[in-house]
C-alpha cells in the first residue's frame, strides 16, 4: 500500500497515487473472462486458433484506458472543485493535494490516450476495421464519463456498457470473430460485478455528490435501496452464472458462490458503517471480491 504522506509533486510516487492501481482489477477482470472463454471455444477449432499476442494486447489496451480514465477524472474534479479535501471521504486526489502539476496531468492524459491508441491499433489485425470503431468509443466515453455522464446518473449503465460487455465480447470477437449468446450474458454479469465498485464509492460520496449536484443512480434512489441493490448485483450475476452450466462448464457456475459469500459479507458491512470514511474499507473489499469474481468464472471456464 502507497503512503500518502510526503509526496514530492511529479515523482514516481506520485504518478503511482494518480493512477490509482487498485481500479486496475475492474480492467483486468472482464479481459480475463474474455480470454478464458474464447481460449476454451478455441479449442474446438485447433491450438493454433487462439492468439496470445492479441490476448496480451486486450490486457494492455484495458490497463492503459483504466489509468487514462482515472487521469481524467483526476483533472476535471479537480477543475470544477469536486475534490475539496476538508469534506473529501474517498483516497486523495494528485492534483487537489498538488502532488502532480496541472499542466503535467494534462500532458500525461495527452500521453495515456495516444498511448492506448497505439496499443490498440494492432487489434485491427486481428478483429478487424470494426476494432476502430470501438476504440474510438473507449476514449470518447472515458472523457464524457467525468465531465457530463456522471452527473446525470448514467454512471452505472457505462460500467455495464465498458466493463461488461465491450470488454469480454470484443477480447473474445477478436480470437473467434464471433459473439456466442452465452458469451453475451457472462458480459453482463461481469458488468453488473463490477458496478458494485461504482455503487459504493457513491454510496459513501452521496452526500458530497448531492451538494455537488452529481445526480448518480444513489442520490436518485436513495442510500436503502442503494444497500439492496448492492446485493442484488451479486447474487443476479451468480444466477446468471447458469449460463455455463447449460455449456457445460458447471465449475464456473458453481466457483463463483466463494464471490458471492465474500460480496454478502461486504454488503453486511456496508449496512453498518452507512456513512463516512470507513466505508473505503467496503470499496477495497468490493474491489477484491470482482477479482475473486473474474478468477472464478476463468478457472471454472478452463478447468474441464
Amino acid at each position: 500500500m502507497l503512503n500518502e504522506e510526503h509526496v514530492e509533486q511529479d515523482s514516481l510516487k506520485a504518478w503511482l497515487l494518480a493512477a490509482r492501481p487498485k481500479t486496475l482489477s475492474g480492467a483486468a477482470v472482464p479481459v480475463m473472462i474474455g480470454l478464458a472463454l474464447a481460449f476454451t471455444d478455441a479449442r474446438a477449432y485447433g491450438d493454433d486458433i487462439f492468439s496470445w499476442m492479441a490476448a496480451v494486447l486486450c490486457l494492455v489496451f484495458a490497463f492503459i484506458m483504466q489509468i487514462d480514465a482515472n487521469f481524467v477524472n483526476d483533472f476535471f474534479d479537480y477543475t470544477r472543485g469536486n475534490d475539496d479535501t476538508a469534506s473529501r471521504l474517498g483516497p486523495l486526489r494528485a492534483c487537489t493535494q498538488g502532488w502532480v502539476s496541472i499542466d503535467a496531468m494534462k500532458r500525461a492524459i495527452a500521453s495515456t490516450t495516444v498511448a492506448a491508441c497505439l496499443v490498440g491499433l494492432p487489434l485491427v489485425y486481428y478483429g478487424g476495421l470494426e476494432m476502430v470503431l470501438v476504440g474510438l468509443l473507449c476514449v470518447v466515453f472515458c472523457f464524457l464519463y467525468t465531465t457530463h455522464l456522471s452527473y446525470l446518473g448514467l454512471g452505472d449503465v457505462l460500467v455495464l456498457v465498458f466493463f461488461g460487455i465491450v470488454p469480454v465480447c470484443c477480447t473474445y470477437y477478436i480470437q473467434l470473430h464471433t459473439v456466442t449468446w452465452q458469451v453475451f450474458v457472462a458480459s453482463l454479469a461481469c458488468g453488473l460485478v463490477i458496478d458494485g465498485l461504482l455503487i459504493v464509492n457513491n454510496y459513501r460520496d452521496r452526500y458530497n455528490d448531492q451538494r455537488d449536484g452529481k445526480k448518480t443512480l444513489v442520490v436518485r434512489i436513495g442510500s436503502d435501496l442503494t444497500e439492496w441493490l448492492y446485493l442484488a448485483l451479486g447474487i443476479v450475476a451468480c444466477l446468471m452464472g447458469l449460463v455455463f452450466w447449460f455449456n457445460g462448464h458447471v465449475l464456473a457456475f458453481v466457483l463463483p458462490f466463494v464471490y458471492l459469500l465474500l460480496h454478502i459479507f461486504t454488503w453486511l458491512k456496508m449496512r453498518r458503517m452507512n456513512f463516512g470514511r470507513q466505508l473505503n474499507e467496503c470499496l477495497g473489499e468490493t474491489a477484491r471480491n470482482m477479482f475473486v469474481y473474474g478468477l472464478a468464472i476463468a478457472l471454472g471456464v478452463l478447468l474441464i
